[in-house]
C-alpha cells in the first residue's frame, strides 16, 4: 500500500478538521507526524520512491537479459568450435 505525502497532508488536514472542534485541539500540531510515524513504522514508501525502485529495477532486469544473451552466445561459439 502506497500513500503520498499529499494523501498524508489531506488526511492530516481533515483530522485537523474534526480536532478543531473537540477538546483535544492541541494536537493539531503533531497530527501529521504521528501519521508519518505511523506510516513510517508500517515500512510503506511514497510513491516516488517506488516508482524510482520500479525504473531501478527494470533496468537491471534489462542488463540481466542482456548478459544472459552474451554468454549463450559465448557457449555456442565455444560449443561450435569444439
Amino acid at each position: 500500500m502506497l500513500f503520498s505525502n499529499e494523501k498524508i497532508r489531506e488526511l492530516s488536514f481533515k483530522i485537523k478538521q474534526l480536532i478543531d472542534s473537540s477538546p483535544i485541539s492541541e494536537l493539531e500540531s503533531n497530527i501529521h507526524a504521528l501519521i508519518q510515524g505511523m506510516l513510517t513504522k508500517m515500512e510503506l514508501v511514497s510513491r516516488e520512491e517506488f516508482d524510482i525502485q520500479s525504473a531501478l529495477l527494470a533496468r537491471t532486469q534489462q542488463q540481466l537479459r542482456v548478459l544472459e544473451e552474451k554468454i549463450s552466445t559465448l557457449e555456442q561459439a565455444q560449443t561450435s568450435e569444439k
